[in-house]
C-alpha cells in the first residue's frame, strides 16, 4: 500500500531539495557507508534512499541495480513516518508491504531495516537501509551501527550544503567586486582624459592596469567558482580576449597557453605584467599604422616552473632601457616581478621587444592534460 504523506510533507520536500543531491553522480563517501552497512548487518543490499514526492532515489547502493523506484513501491516512504528506525522482519507479514511488487515478486525483498536521515530541524528526507531476500532480525549492535552510519550520511550532506552556500556567497562577492572595479576603471579613464601632464597620465594609466587585472580575476572567479586557485591559462586568455578587443586594427594578438593552477595573487601579478606590456606595445611599437603582432605565451619549461613571455615585432626600443629609466611600464613590471619573486628578462631587437619571466607557482602546481 502507498504510504500516507508525511505530516510536514512540504517542509520535508523543501529541505530535501536544499541539499541539491538528487540525481547527482555516485560519490565514494556515500558508497563506502552503504558497503559498511551491508557488511555489518550481513545483508546483500544496502541503500542511501532519499524520498522525493513521486519516487525514492538512491544516492548510493549495494546489491541493487536500479537507481529509483516509484513512490508507491517505496518502503522508505513508510519508514519516514517513524520516529527514528523501522525494522520489518518479514515484509509479507506486514500489511503496508504485503502487496508491494518489490516484496511479493520472486525473489522479493523480505527484510527491511532503515534508520532515518533527519535534518537538524528533525525533518526526515530518507533512510540508510539494509535489505535481504529472506526474513531476518538485526541484533541491537547492528541497529545501533545503522543509526550511527545514518548520522554520517547526514554529516556528509550537511557538509556539501555548507560548501555550496560558501561557494555561492564567494561568487556573489566576486561578482560585486568585479562590478565595482569596472566602475572604478571607467571613472579613472574619465579622470585620465582631464589630466594635463604626461606624468599624471602615466601614473593613472598604471593604476588602471592594476584595476583591470584584478577586475578580470574576479570575473574569472565568478564564472568558474574557482576559489583562491586560478587556472592561469584561462585567466590570461580572458585578459588577452579583452586586450584583443582594444587592439588597433593593424595589430594582431596571439596567445599560446598552458593550463596550470596558481594562487589568485600570482595571477593578478601576471595579469598586470601582460596588461602593461600589451598596452605599451599598442601605444609605441607600431607607429604610422605599421602592421604587427603581439604574442603572449605561457609554458612550463621544467616541473614546478612557469614561464610567461610577452613579445612584439614592432619598432623596438633603445638598448639602454632599464627598470630605473621608465619605458615599457618598467616600474609596473618591477612590482609584478617582486610579487612573483622573479627577475624580468628584457630583450631588445631591431624588430621588436621580448619580456619574459619564470616563477614558481603557489600553491603547488596542478597540471591538466
Amino acid at each position: 500500500m502507498k504510504a500516507p504523506l508525511h505530516p510536514r510533507q512540504d517542509e520535508r520536500l523543501k529541505a530535501l531539495q536544499a541539499y541539491e543531491v538528487l540525481d547527482t553522480d555516485p560519490e565514494k563517501d556515500f558508497d563506502d557507508i552503504v558497503k559498511l552497512a551491508s557488511s555489518i548487518c550481513g545483508t546483500p543490499i544496502s541503500l542511501v534512499s532519499l524520498v522525493d514526492s513521486e519516487r525514492q532515489w538512491f544516492k548510493a547502493s549495494v546489491g541493487l541495480e536500479m537507481r529509483e523506484t516509484p513512490i508507491e513501491q517505496a518502503i522508505c516512504s513508510h519508514a519516514i513516518l517513524e520516529e527514528e528506525f523501522l525494522e520489518v522482519e518479514d515484509t509479507l507479514q506486514d500489511e503496508r508491504m504485503i502487496n508491494n511488487p518489490l516484496c511479493c515478486s520472486d525473489p522479493g525483498l523480505r527484510f527491511y531495516a532503515g534508520a532515518l536521515l533527519k535534518t537538524p530541524d528533525g525533518l526526515p528526507i530518507g533512510t540508510l537501509c539494509v535489505l535481504d531476500r529472506e526474513p531476518r532480525k538485526l541484533t541491537p549492535l547492528q541497529r545501533d551501527a545503522i543509526k550511527v552510519l545514518a548520522r554520517q550520511v547526514m554529516a556528509q550532506l550537511e557538509m556539501r550544503k555548507a560548501l555550496g552556500s560558501a561557494a555561492t556567497m564567494r561568487q556573489e562577492v566576486d561578482h560585486r567586486v568585479k562590478n565595482s572595479l569596472q566602475s572604478l576603471s571607467a571613472f579613472a579613464r574619465i579622470q585620465e582624459r582631464r589630466l594635463q601632464t604626461e606624468e599624471a597620465k602615466s601614473a593613472m594609466s598604471k593604476i588602471m592596469t592594476r584595476i583591470d587585472a584584478v577586475s578580470t580575476l574576479h570575473e574569472y572567479l565568478y564564472k568558474t567558482d574557482a576559489g583562491s586557485n586560478v587556472d592561469l591559462g584561462v585567466y590570461v586568455s580572458n585578459i588577452v580576449e579583452y586586450l584583443t578587443e582594444t587592439a588597433p586594427a593593424h595589430v594582431t594578438m596571439e596567445y599560446a597557453p598552458v593550463s596550470v593552477i596558481v594562487g589568485s595573487q600570482q595571477a593578478v601579478s601576471v595579469g598586470t605584467l601582460v596588461n602593461e606590456f600589451v598596452a605599451n606595445s599598442f601605444k609605441h611599437a607600431f607607429p604610422d599604422q605599421q602592421k604587427g603582432v603581439v604574442r603572449i605565451e605561457l609554458a612550463t619549461p621544467s616541473p614546478g616552473i612557469i614561464s610567461v613571455t610577452c613579445s612584439d615585432n614592432g619598432a623596438g626600443m633603445t638598448p639602454d632601457v632599464t627598470t630605473q629609466s621608465g619605458g615599457l611600464g618598467m616600474k609596473i613590471a618591477e612590482i609584478a616581478c617582486m610579487e612573483l619573486r622573479c627577475e624580468l628578462d628584457l630583450r631588445i631587437a631591431a624588430r621588436g621587444v621580448t619580456a619574459s619571466i619564470e616563477f614558481t607557482p603557489e600553491p603547488r602546481p596542478q597540471y591538466r592534460r
